[in-house]
């Protein structure tokens, strides 16, 4: 009975993908250094500044608790709903992106969180936020 051989042959390398890769990296590099020194060449004059500071951060949201009595709050101080207005109105001037967060009694009548949140409003304030509690279910 005759044999098979077989004459394997020695395994090769195909370079070519890498020399493709190769070559359009060089390429990518040359036009990106030629798109860079054509920036740096440009005859533009950047205006200067006298001083350097950080730029502010953006305020916290103003909390405004409203009591089940009515009483309304901001900062720790008692304030009708004119002052409030006039005080949030002036937040606000600094500050136009500026966020209210109202807390309301849970027991007291919604017409007081209703008539601070016209408050917000009428003072310009677009960001309104109602601080609520998750309950718990019982098991």
């Amino acid at each position: 009975m005759p044999l098979k051989t077989n004459v394997e042959e020695p395994l090769t390398i195909n370079m070519t993908p890498m020399v493709d890769v190769v070559f359009q990296l060089i390429v990518f590099f040359m036009v990106g250094t030629k798109f860079a020194e054509m920036e740096r060449d440009i005859t533009l004059k950047v205006p200067q500044v006298s001083e350097v500071k950080a730029l502010s951060p953006a305020p916290e949201r103003r909390v405004i608790n409203v009591y089940r009595d009515g009483r309304v709050s901001m900062d720790r101080q008692f304030l009708s709903l004119d002052e409030l207005v006039r005080q949030l109105s002036g937040a606000r001037r600094e500050y136009a992106d500026l966020g209210v967060l109202v807390r309301g009694d849970g027991e007291g009548p919604f017409q007081n969180v209703a008539s601070v949140l016209g408050a917000c409003r009428q003072a310009g304030i677009s960001d309104l936020g109602i601080s609520v509690r998750i309950a718990r279910a019982e098991p």
